[in-house]
């Protein structure tokens, strides 16, 4: 069993930077693919990015090339999301999620293990 737990998320105007925190409890966290995933209001959860278990492999969402990076610490059980250059239209619920399979898997959001409970992150235009 693991669970998420995130952090890092609030108010930021457009253009700023924010940084999320997933911290993973359990063993065997450098086993799963890690990923962000957010859900804006009235709208579905949508696939942000993602990270392999040793760190070498991340997919990301097009929408957030060059402005979103994944990373993860696996001495710390946690991943990270540093947002940069952020725009209205980033503000959601987002949610760390874990998978056995790969970030690509992932990105097609079948085979999500565990999901933590979400932060919102407003971005004001």
């Amino acid at each position: 069993q693991v669970q998420l737990v995130e952090s890092g998320g609030g108010l930021v105007q457009a253009g700023g930077s924010l940084r999320l925190s997933c911290a993973a409890s359990g063993r065997t966290f450098s086993s799963y693919t890690m990923g962000w995933f957010r859900q804006a209001p009235g709208k579905e959860r949508e696939f942000v990015i993602a990270i392999s278990g040793s760190g070498g492999t991340t997919t990301y969402l097009n929408a957030v090339k060059d402005r979103f990076t994944i990373s993860r610490d696996n001495a710390k059980n946690t991943v990270y999301l540093q947002m940069r250059s952020l725009k209205a239209e980033d503000t959601a619920v987002y949610y760390c999620a874990a998978s056995p399979s790969t970030t690509q898997t992932m990105a097609s959001m079948t085979s999500i293990s565990y999901w933590g409970q979400g932060t919102q992150v407003t971005v004001s235009s």
